[in-house]
């Protein structure tokens, strides 16, 4: 069985994956290293490479932050639960719920990434709570759906190229989602994931003697408070009237802008998370304890980014990520490039864990590549947008708020994850290459 197999990779990982904030702290150390010897540049330009480079990702951490704490309140209000709970139910054998959880993580991980990380999360909690289940695994395999995201609906790099007026666009004009999101071999990549994702996931399940259960009386939140004061002050913190008001004012906003045209993005989910939490909630005061619930596990969104953004300022003003994408491409025909694309981006994602950064860097080099070989530009550009869902398997970046809602750390689950990563590499490689 594949939890034989998966057992040498998890006592790897268990024994030297450090926490992320290590990880990161080696990743600058490695990144900087790199940059001085490999691109040859001087020691100091490096360093403030680095330094101006570490507050560029404030807006993004911000937003990140929000994904957690608004994705958090949401699915902590009585009617979410209350669904979480009996969709939970369903799972009701350690079998059941670990493709359950994978499912629904898969199925939202495609609608939106955010989305995805916080329900897929949150719903490892209820199963946990219902079912006697390793809940490494069980964390693992709500991790492990969001290895679609970037072939689905929120899809950055083919929602750019999608937009008139992209960077690029003297080069390959607008590419419809027609053929990169919709496209046939996308299509057929992501029912193939929908297939492999969740048996891998159940195929490495533990026997119970081995299992790490965690006790469902650990996994309950807290109660929300009562007040029974009359006070003015605590009338307004358990007014219904003022949330609901509020919150239909910011749901009418939404219809507007959907109605007018917008499209769904980051802001647009925080947004619908929040709006949603707020009417969902009741009262102000049920809001803001589940506010200080969902804000304990952003620590090390606050921490670790601005050391993300300081690496990717290094790889991308040094030179050092468009080495590595051009030497990797260099001995690649119009049908390996994708492939070839995949794998470079699958690398260069290691240091810069962001989509849209993932295009800045590596666009100006595969799309000549492409256009000189005479490859399928949009196959090619959903190439690089794989590589950077795929290797986000063992990344803890995007991995902190499903760890910080679970209350795990990265080594818990990256195990599991690195086997995800060979199975699901496979596959897409061969996808982008033969179909």
């Amino acid at each position: 069985m594949l939890n034989r197999a998966a057992k040498p990779f998890i006592k790897l990982v268990e024994r030297y994956l450090p926490d992320p904030y290590i990880f990161v702290l080696l990743l600058t150390l490695v990144t900087i290293g790199a940059a001085v010897t490999l691109e040859q540049q001087p020691l100091m330009t490096v360093i403030g490479q680095w330094g101006n480079g570490l507050w560029g990702l404030l807006s993004f951490s911000m937003q990140m932050l929000l994904v957690l704490v608004s994705g958090f309140m949401l699915a902590s209000t009585p009617l979410m639960k209350n669904m979480l709970a009996r969709l939970a139910k369903l799972g009701n054998t350690p079998g059941k719920a670990i493709v359950l959880v994978t499912l629904i993580s898969l199925t939202a991980s495609w609608i939106n990434w955010g989305f995805g990380l916080v329900i897929g999360a949150l719903f490892a909690k209820a199963l946990a709570r219902n079912t006697q289940v390793d809940y490494r695994l069980l964390v693992a395999s709500a991790y492990s759906g969001f290895v679609v995201w970037h072939g689905g609906l929120a899809g950055s790099i083919p929602l750019t190229i999608a937009t008139p007026g992209h960077v690029s666009e003297n080069q390959i004009g607008v590419i419809a989602t027609g053929n990169t999101i919709f496209s046939g071999f996308n299509l057929i990549l992501v029912a193939i994931l929908f297939v492999v994702v969740p048996l891998v996931n159940r195929m490495m399940l533990p026997p119970t003697d081995e299992s790490i259960i965690v006790s469902p009386d650990k996994l309950l939140e807290e109660p929300m408070p009562t007040s029974t004061s009359t006070r003015p002050a605590d009338k307004l913190e358990n007014s219904k009237v003022l949330a609901v008001l509020v919150g239909f004012v910011g749901l009418t906003y939404l219809v507007h802008y959907f109605v007018q045209g917008g499209g769904l993005n980051l802001n647009t989910v925080n947004s619908l998370f929040l709006f949603l939490a707020i009417v969902l909630h009741g009262t102000p005061k049920r809001l803001l304890h589940s506010l200080q619930q969902a804000i304990r596990g952003g620590s090390g969104i606050i921490i670790q980014f601005p050391f993300y953004a300081g690496i990717m300022a290094v790889m991308v003003q040094s030179g050092l990520a468009q080495s590595m994408s051009q030497w990797l491409i260099s001995f690649a025909s119009a049908e390996s490039l994708p492939v070839w694309s995949f794998i470079s981006a699958g690398i260069v994602n290691i240091f810069v864990p962001s989509g849209g950064g993932q295009w800045a860097v590596q666009a100006p080099v595969i799309l000549p590549a492409a256009i000189e070989l005479g490859a399928d530009v949009s196959r090619v550009a959903m190439a690089v947008a794989w590589g950077d869902a795929w290797t986000n398997l063992i990344q803890p970046f995007w991995a902190l708020p499903v760890l910080a809602i679970a209350g795990l750390k990265a080594k818990d689950i990256m195990g599991f994850c690195l086997v995800q990563l060979i199975v699901t590499g496979l596959i897409i490689g061969l996808v982008l290459r033969f179909v």
